[in-house]
């Protein structure tokens, strides 16, 4: 799953490149419509009482980006261990350098801060990562 960004004015610092921080936010935009993408957007994932708080981030800077640059960002699970999801992000930019290659990790908790039994409660979302980690893991 791809998405793109267009580096906004505000997320750039005094030497007119982005600020390290917005690569993150970006992670997350991403995230939420990878998640749309595959059919498990966070309303749906909210009304039904999981919530997705984020236990890992990674970044690893490899190209600077300015103001009004499109990136790309590529979304793949990288692994999915029932309760934990890592998910991998490649950046590049309209060049097609990457310019950032991240990963995060997040738990799949209930509301009351539980984790949750995907397997058993979810099954058809816990169907979903597998297949997507499989097929990940089958790429390299």
């Amino acid at each position: 799953m791809s998405y793109t960004h267009t580096v906004q004015y505000y997320e750039t610092d005094k030497m007119s490149i982005t600020h390290h921080s917005n690569y993150i936010r970006w992670m997350e935009e991403a995230r939420v419509a990878f998640l749309s993408e595959i059919g498990w957007d966070f309303p749906k994932l909210e009304a039904m009482g999981i919530v997705s708080p984020v236990l890992n981030v990674t970044c690893d800077y490899k190209k600077s980006t300015v103001f009004a640059e499109k990136i790309t960002i590529h979304v793949s699970v990288e692994r999915f261990m029932g309760v934990k999801l890592q998910l991998g992000y490649v950046m590049k930019n309209e060049a097609g350098d990457v310019v950032c290659r991240a990963s995060s990790v997040h738990a799949f908790l209930d509301a009351k801060g539980k984790p949750v039994k995907m397997k058993q409660d979810y099954p058809g979302f816990f169907q979903k990562l597998t297949e997507l980690a499989n097929a990940a893991a089958e790429k390299q």
